[in-house]
Parts: structure tokens; sequence; C-alpha cells
């Protein structure tokens, strides 16, 4: 059996992986073992939490709809359904954009939705 020499291999994959690892805390960050952990783990959250975070989004614009309505006296429920039935075609995220940095332009929408 050929005898396997995987130095400059092992060297390589090794900075690599501490490369990716920096700014971990404690042993995560420098030894090897506890490197490779914190990645396969790190790597697993980010991909489910990639898809958790489009309902985050649309919670917090859910929110900033809200707090926008109740100036007008207006629940979230009934706007939203007016908006359809107007056939107005604005997403949440427009919306709560309005609601919190342009609210004359959202109290015009409103208006026209009342």
């Amino acid at each position: 059996m050929t005898r396997v020499k995987k130095a400059v291999n092992a060297l390589k994959t090794r900075r690599n992986v501490l490369k990716q690892v920096k700014g971990f805390r404690f042993g995560r960050s420098t030894k090897e073992r506890q490197a490779y952990e914190a990645l396969s783990h790190a790597g697993a959250y980010s991909f489910a939490h990639r898809r958790d975070k489009k309902n985050d989004f649309r919670k917090l614009w859910t929110v900033r709809i809200n707090a926008g309505l109740e100036v007008h006296g207006v629940s979230y429920s009934k706007f939203i359904g007016a908006l359809k039935k107007k056939g107005i075609l604005v997403d949440r995220k427009i919306l709560a954009t309005l609601a919190d940095k342009n609210p004359e332009t959202f109290e015009r929408l409103v208006k026209n939705v009342k």
C-alpha cells in the first residue's frame, strides 16, 4: 500500500477553516476540531435561518404598518382587506416604508382606501 503524504493539503485546509472561523469566540477560533464543529453548525443555522428571515421581516413590516394605522383609527386587517378590494397592489414592505418615512403619503393612501 502506498503512503499518503498530505502535508500541503492538510495545511491549506487547516488555514482555510481557521480563516472562516475568525471572530468566533473561545477555542472555536483557534482550535481545529472546535473550528470544524463550529463551521458545520454555523452552516446548518444559516441554511435554516435564511428561510426564517423572510418571516421575521414580514412580521416587522406588519408591526410598522399597524403603528402607522393606529393614528388613523384603522385596524391592520381591515386596511389590508380594503386594499385588496380596491385593487391596490402595494406590498407590505413598501407600505411599512411609507408609514415610517413618508407619513403624509401613507395618510393619503389610507384616506383613499377608507
